[in-house]
């Protein structure tokens, strides 16, 4: 995984349980003791990073180690910032009489979903776009796959989206100005229309960046097991349609060799057959293989030993 250092966001995904926290909180560690600043981000409801490192990170960005910063984003926490930050936003537009209609329709869109997924594409934008000189490397420890790759279409989507509103925000203004000579506000001027322009603008410089193959790699992770293959099938296929580099497949859970025994045997053998059908699903995927350690990953020390398997093959 030496040539992912090169990059300056990845993504860890996979089904759940095969180990995506593990994996990413490795990666990230080997980045930093590379002398690369990493900021490790956890978008997983379930918060492993905590645990994993054996400290409190929470919702703000903390120092772990050298040059290893982390955070863990709070889905509904994110969405009641996204409201307060919109809510803002039209203060600062309308008159009150309007505010107070439209603070109504917002609370009542806070309740609807896709909500979550929108305030966490916002952090993601902070975090990939407006913290580019502060971080090297970001690395995302993310949800479940269908969740992360619905996330990831997103952007193109609301940019479609927001170009229409933007197109049909300049034909209300330029009805105005022909209904009755100056418009109240020129559309150079217009608030709502520099609003709009300027989430367009976001999206699309996360789009590209997400989009560049030299900048963002998406590397799957997976076990040895029916269900996690066939899910980690439809994620690669999916990545493609979406073209987000998929910077390689870690192979996560082999059961170690020279182990005795008729279960392990027959373990080992079903094993063998699954890593030949990954080798012929996925031949085009730089694979890395990490042996199950004979104890759980927390700490410092077996994630090192992690690490030194994906960086050392």
């Amino acid at each position: 995984m030496i040539a992912l250092l090169d990059r300056q966001v990845v993504f860890f995904g996979g089904k759940g349980g095969v180990g995506k926290t593990t994996c990413s909180a490795a990666f990230a560690l080997a980045a930093s003791r590379g002398g690369k600043r990493v900021l490790l981000v956890s978008t997983d409801p379930a918060h492993s990073t905590s645990d994993i490192f054996e400290r409190h990170i929470g919702g703000a960005e903390r120092e772990l180690l050298p040059n290893l910063w982390a955070i863990e984003i709070d889905a509904d926490r994110e969405s009641a910032r996204y409201v307060k930050d919109v809510k803002r936003d039209i203060e600062r537009i309308f008159s009150p009489a309007v505010v107070r209609q439209a603070h109504r329709q917002i609370d009542m869109a806070a309740a609807s979903p896709g909500l979550a997924e929108v305030a966490l594409l916002d952090r993601m934008i902070d975090l990939i776009v407006e913290r580019e000189q502060v971080y090297d490397l970001v690395v995302f420890d993310t949800a479940p796959t269908g969740h992360t790759l619905q996330l990831l279409r997103m952007p193109e989507a609301m940019t479609t989206w927001i170009h229409a509103l933007v197109k049909h925000r300049r034909a209300l203004l330029e009805i105005d100005q022909g209904s009755g000579g100056e418009p109240a506000v020129p559309a150079s001027a217009d608030p709502i229309l520099a609003a709009l322009e300027r989430r367009h603008d976001r999206l699309a410089q996360l789009r590209v960046r997400v989009t560049d193959r030299g900048c963002t790699s998406f590397v799957l992770v997976t076990i040895p097991e029916r269900l996690a293959i066939e899910e980690t099938a439809r994620a690669a296929e999916l990545l493609g349609d979406t073209n987000v580099n998929i910077g390689g497949l870690v192979v996560n859970r082999i059961l170690p060799d020279g182990l005795e025994g008729e279960f392990y045997a027959s373990r080992k053998a079903q094993e063998r057959s699954y890593l030949e059908e990954i080798a012929r699903r996925f031949p085009r995927l730089r694979r890395f293989d990490v042996r199950q350690l004979a104890r759980d990953v927390y700490g410092i020390g077996s994630l090192t030993l992690v690490s030194d398997q994906l960086m050392n093959p």
